[in-house]
């Protein structure tokens, strides 16, 4: 990691469909595909954070109490370059149909295992989608 390089802190949900595939978005300008997520504001709790985003970025209501944390995963970032990212990842499930909205560009629901068949961040495609993978039983 270069000299300097600044951390951007972010929470992130895995959210599947029933059918062995998670959700992943594309903001506006970029060419990879993440998951939905984003920064907590100042005194914001992660899951509240979660909640929030998902809400503003994809019309969903997430339900907190099937929020079964993954872990915290760090890599570089994809939309700021030469920043890492360091996200706060849980496996959620939600109420409603998701949306492209806000800075979201396009939404796909990809498998979790390879080939995901979309550009997918370094983030999702080495860490958050295997540790969901691993929580689902290797599916």
């Amino acid at each position: 990691m270069p000299a300097g390089a600044a951390t951007i802190r972010i929470v992130a949900a895995v959210v599947e469909d029933g059918q062995g595939r998670v959700l992943v978005v594309r903001k506006h300008g970029a060419t990879c595909f993440i998951q939905p997520g984003g920064k907590p504001d100042p005194g914001e709790a992660p899951l509240q954070a979660l909640a929030r985003e998902l809400h503003e970025e994809l019309g969903v209501r997430l339900l907190t109490a099937s929020a079964r944390p993954l872990g915290t995963f760090e890599d570089w970032a994809v939309n700021e370059p030469g920043q890492r990212v360091s996200a706060q990842v849980w496996q959620v499930r939600v109420d409603g149909e998701p949306c492209a909205r806000a800075e979201i560009a396009e939404l796909a629901w990809v498998p979790l295992l390879p080939p995901h068949g979309r550009p997918l961040a370094p983030l999702s495609e080495h860490h958050i989608l295997p540790a969901a993978r691993t929580l689902s039983g290797g599916a």
